[in-house]
Order: C-alpha cells, then structure tokens, then sequence
C-alpha cells in the first residue's frame, strides 16, 4: 500500500467513527469502481432513486450503472424539457433512494453544501426515505469552518464554471459573496446528524473526484 493509501484508509475509518457518531451510515471505498458497486449494492431492484447536479456521480459511471438496474429512475439529464425537469425535482421528494455528493465535509463529519435553486439541499434534508452521498476524499477539510470555504472559494466559483453563469467568480475565479442575479450560492445548508438515524449514508472514496 502506498503512503497515500494508507493515509486514505485510516482518514476514512476516523471519519467512519465520526459519521457514525452523528447517526450516519459510512463506508470507504479505494477506488471510484469500488464506490458504484458499493452504492447499487445498497439500492434494492424495484426501487425508485434519483439525484442532484453532482458530476462525481456522473463521472465515475454511477448514473449509468444504475439505469441499468431494474429501477424506477427518474433522470433529469433525459428530460424533455424544462417543465418535465420542475416535475422531477418534486418527485424527488417521493423517492426510495436520492443521490448526491458534498460541496465538503468536516473530518468531524458536517456535510456542507450550497446550492442556487434549492432542490438538493431541500431533497438531502426532508422527503426522500434514504440520501446516498459519494464523496471523494479530496473535499475532506479539517473543520465546519474550512468546510465553508472550501464549498465557497472552490467548489461554488468552479460549479459557476460549469453553468456559465454570469457571476463576479467567474472572471477571476474568487468568490466575491455577490448577490448577482445569477448566483448559485442562495442556500447555505448544514448536515449535522442524520434524522431519522441511518436516513444519510455517506460513501466516502479514496480518489480526487468532482469539484
């Protein structure tokens, strides 16, 4: 095992404790391949699940393995239009099993995340009966504080990125904490513990992934 390996696995098994601390189901996966076969391990056949805008999720093949599965998967990359994707997200709500990744997560096990419209911080906090987070080791920050500005100086102006958006972070990459009508940093969410007990299970993964 290399030295970042071994760094990996025992960071991970801390944050296992941790996580289950807080009422959380955790576990750790090497590799990005371990992870898909982890989560679809733990969605039943029958199921309906869906997700957020996480790209982790996307990019390590998840999505696709999933529609796959004998599942009711409701897939707002597939949508028609934008009124089938408003109907999506409500249905979010009713669903078995709700995707997602972490803007960052404290070694102490808080999960932040910041969101423009809303739809997955509400889904991560009420409706859906179970949230599977996919976190790459990379967003693990020391504490709530570096969290916070980790989701804020990192993910968020690179997320703008990704949406094109017209927001101050994307002319130079530094979050400016704008009220631009264009920003996607509306809602600030913090998940402290998981209610009811085991609801959020977190998949932590021991490769760079997402942003």
């Amino acid at each position: 095992m290399t030295p970042k390996a071994t760094r990996n696995e025992r960071l991970a098994q801390r944050m296992i404790k941790n996580l289950e601390r807080r009422n959380f189901r955790a576990f750790y996966c090497p590799t990005a391949a371990e992870a898909v076969k982890m989560v679809s391990s733990l969605i039943p056949d029958g199921s309906s699940v869906t997700w957020g805008g996480s790209m982790t999720i996307r990019e390590i093949g998840l999505t696709a393995a999933l529609h796959k599965r004998k599942l009711k998967v409701l897939d707002r990359d597939q949508a028609a239009n934008s009124d089938e994707v408003q109907r999506i997200y409500r249905e979010a709500f009713s669903a078995d099993y709700y995707l997602a990744s972490t803007n960052a997560i404290s070694e102490d096990g808080v999960l932040v995340n910041i969101d423009g419209n809303g739809n997955r911080v509400a889904a991560i906090t009420f409706g859906p009966k179970h949230v599977i987070f996919v976190v790459g080791l990379n967003k693990v920050t020391q504490d709530v504080g570096s969290a916070l500005a980790r989701a804020r100086s990192t993910a968020s102006p690179t997320n703008a990125a990704r949406f094109d958006v017209k927001t101050p972070c994307q002319v130079d990459g530094v979050c400016h904490n704008c009220n631009s009508s264009d920003c996607i940093c509306n809602y600030i969410h913090f998940l402290r513990n998981s209610h009811p007990a085991g609801r959020h299970i977190v998949v932590l993964v021991g490769e760079e992934l997402g942003y």
